[in-house]
C-alpha cells in the first residue's frame, strides 16, 4: 500500500470519493492510487498535491525519476554499492558520458524530444554517484574503439567527451583502465556488463544486449562474469598509460 497518500487523506479529511469528486475523477480511479506503483497521469498529480497538502514528491517519489521503470532497480543498486566494475565495448560508459554525448547515444532511437531529454537528465543525475561523500570504488575498462569512433554530433562533442573522460580517470576513486586496438580477441568482445558489490559483500550484475537488460544475481552466472571480468581486464592498458591514450586521443579529436 502506499502509506504516504493513504496518510495524506487522512490528514487532509478526504476520502477517495471526495477526492475523486473535487477534480473529475472516477472514485475507483482515485482509490487505485493507494496501491504500489499506481501513479495519477502528469495532469492530475499537481492538483492532487495541493488538495492534500502535500508535495508531489512525498505522494509519489517514482512519479519525478525520469530513468524508465525496466532500469531503475539497477540504479537503485548503483546508489548502495560500494564498488563498482564495468566493461563497455562500444560507447562510453554512462556514468561517464557528457550531457552532449548522452544525447547522441539516443540517435535514431523512436523516442519524442521530451523522452529524449528525460532519459539524458536521468543518466546525468546518476553520475551524482562519483563525486558524493560514499563514492564506490570504480573500475571501468572500455575498448579503444570506444574513444576513436565518431559520435553522431561530431567532433566536438567527441573532444568534450574525451575531455571528461580524462578528468574522471583522474579522481582517486576512479581507475580507468582502454583495451588497445591491437589486442587479440578477447571476453569483452561479447558485450558489456557492470559488476557491482553491495555493502557486506553481495555481488550483482547488469548485462545489456541489444533486446533486453538483466539483473544477474546467482552465483554461477556472477562467477562466469567475474572470470571474463579478469580476463578482460588482463588485456587492458595500466592506468597510467590508459590515462596517456586518452590525452593523446583528446587532442587527436580537437
Amino acid at each position: 500500500m502506499n502509506h504516504a497518500f493513504v496518510t495524506a487523506l487522512a490528514e487532509a479529511s478526504e476520502t477517495a470519493e471526495s477526492l475523486a469528486g473535487r477534480i473529475g475523477l472516477h472514485p475507483k480511479t482515485v482509490a487505485r492510487w493507494a496501491n504500489p506503483g499506481r501513479i495519477p497521469q502528469t495532469r492530475h498529480r499537481g492538483e492532487v498535491a495541493r488538495i492534500l497538502g502535500k508535495d508531489v514528491a512525498d505522494l509519489w517519489p517514482d512519479a519525478l525519476r525520469r530513468e524508465p521503470v525496466w532500469f531503475r532497480p539497477w540504479v537503485d543498486i548503483e546508489r548502495e554499492a560500494v564498488a563498482l566494475r564495468a566493461f563497455q565495448l562500444a560507447w562510453v560508459p554512462g556514468l561517464l558520458q557528457t550531457e552532449a554525448y548522452a544525447r547522441v547515444t539516443f540517435h535514431g532511437q523512436p523516442l519524442s524530444p521530451a523522452e529524449v531529454d528525460d532519459l539524458v537528465v536521468a543518466r546525468i543525475a546518476r553520475q551524482g554517484i562519483l563525486t558524493c561523500d560514499r563514492a564506490p570504488t570504480t573500475v571501468i575498462v572500455i575498448d579503444e574503439q570506444v574513444i576513436r569512433r565518431a559520435p553522431a554530433g561530431g567532433r566536438a562533442i567527441m573532444a568534450a567527451q574525451l575531455a571528461r573522460l580524462v578528468t574522471c580517470a583522474e579522481l582517486p576513486t576512479i581507475q580507468l583502465h582502454i583495451v588497445p586496438r591491437d589486442a587479440p580477441t578477447y571476453p569483452g568482445l561479447d558485450g558489456p556488463f557492470t559488476i557491482a558489490e553491495l555493502p557486506g559483500g553481495t555481488r550483482v550484475a547488469h548485462v545489456d544486449s541489444q533486446a533486453q537488460a538483466q539483473i544477474i544475481d546467482q552465483a554461477a552466472q556472477l562467477a562466469t562474469l567475474e572470470r571474463r571480468w579478469e580476463r578482460i581486464r588482463g588485456e587492458a592498458l595500466s592506468r597510467s598509460q590508459s590515462l596517456d591514450l586518452l590525452r593523446e586521443a583528446a587532442a587527436a579529436w580537437t
